[in-house]
């Protein structure tokens, strides 16, 4: 899949466009569309889009409440976990140098009205039939309209014109994003704990660290509040998000933005053994040994436990993403040779950024 670039971007009824002379909007219905521009107000029929900069207002930066993180949890065995999360967006300091931010914060932030609406409607449908029927009809184009009003107000739009250098580069990370999405299995570590004695050693299968991890999906679709024109390489893990876009990484966390340039974007692949649990195991990984959950001193089963299953020891990728604001991101991929791959690819990143 290579790099993508459309010059249409659609937002509620809008109609964003890209040409030589700026970024345009329209709306309208099929066979007539109305707009304003560089060139002034026109009607026209299937005409191409109006010249428009931006589409949510400005707003100040509000100040940001400290990051809370849940106390260090124990494992049976005593081994103390510490969470490896980094900040949240919502401490993260902005390094994308514009307005991209606080717009999609403004934008996540504004209440829609369409489903609101769609359901005191049908609700009120109920109490006066058969009048209800009548009034669910005279209601459809109301309701219709809220939606796509909603889905503009909450829509940032943000054009690329990506060329030499970091397009290059853009094109590379799109077509290599497919180590990560044809691997079978990926998980975003968030909390790690050190074995330290014995005891905890022999009762954790012989494994010299914890960690516990969620499951993470990558996707090339942006975020729900914005609408660009190119290809958006994306991971997810539980409630929050990194966006690749051509110039920076956005990172998000619930509904609350905030980005990363790739200046300061440090990148590192490697390649480690990890003792599986129980169950099925990735079929793309490399079981590269076996371990037991309970071991002796030598490493090998503890005869003491009637039950003691035996676990795989797999080869891994792991991409640890960091940045001098406090971004920490490791995820773990079951096709081991994809995190140098994706790794090496983000350290190449351009140091111009074009937008």
């Amino acid at each position: 899949m290579g790099f993508y670039v459309r010059t249409s971007v659609k937002a509620g009824p809008f109609r964003f466009n890209l040409s030589r002379s700026g970024v345009g909007v329209s709306a309208g219905i099929p066979g007539f569309r109305v707009g304003t521009g560089p060139r002034g107000n026109y009607v026209r029929i299937g005409s191409q889009g109006i010249y428009y900069r931006a589409t949510s207002p400005r707003a100040a930066s509000a100040p940001q409440p400290r990051p809370t993180f849940p106390p260090p949890g124990h494992h049976p065995s005593d081994v103390v976990m510490q969470d490896v999360t980094g900040v949240t967006s919502m401490s993260l300091e902005s390094t994308g140098g514009d307005d991209v931010i606080g717009q999609l914060n403004v934008a996540a932030s504004r209440q829609g009205w369409g489903w609101p609406a769609t359901i005191i409607v049908f609700v009120a449908g109920l109490f006066i039939m058969p009048y209800g029927l009548i009034l669910w009809v005279l209601a459809v184009p109301v309701c219709w309209w809220l939606f796509l009003r909603d889905k503009a107000r909450r829509t940032v739009v943000l054009f690329y014109d990506v060329t030499d250098a970091a397009a290059t580069w853009f094109d590379g990370l799109v077509t290599n994003w497919r180590w990560l999405t044809e691997s079978q299995k990926l998980w975003r570590v968030v909390e790690s704990g050190r074995v330290e004695t014995t005891y905890q050693h022999k009762t954790n299968a012989g494994a010299s660290n914890l960690v516990n991890r969620i499951p993470a999906a990558v996707s090339y679709n942006p975020p729900r509040h914005l609408a660009t024109n190119v290809t958006v390489p994306s991971i997810t893990a539980g409630k929050s998000s990194l966006y690749f876009l051509a110039d920076r990484l956005l990172v998000r966390d619930g509904k609350h933005y905030s980005d990363v340039s790739y200046d300061n974007l440090k990148s590192e692949g490697s390649r480690g053994r990890f003792i599986e649990g129980p169950g099925q195991i990735p079929t793309d990984a490399a079981q590269v040994d076996r371990t037991w959950q309970y071991v002796n001193v030598k490493g090998g089963p503890d005869r003491r436990y009637s039950s003691n299953p035996m676990l795989p020891i797999m080869l891994y990728g792991n991409i640890d993403l960091t940045s001098p604001q406090g971004l920490s991101w490791r995820v773990q991929v079951s096709r081991a040779e994809a995190a140098p791959a994706i790794a090496q690819t983000l350290g190449a990143a351009p140091t111009t950024r074009t937008t």
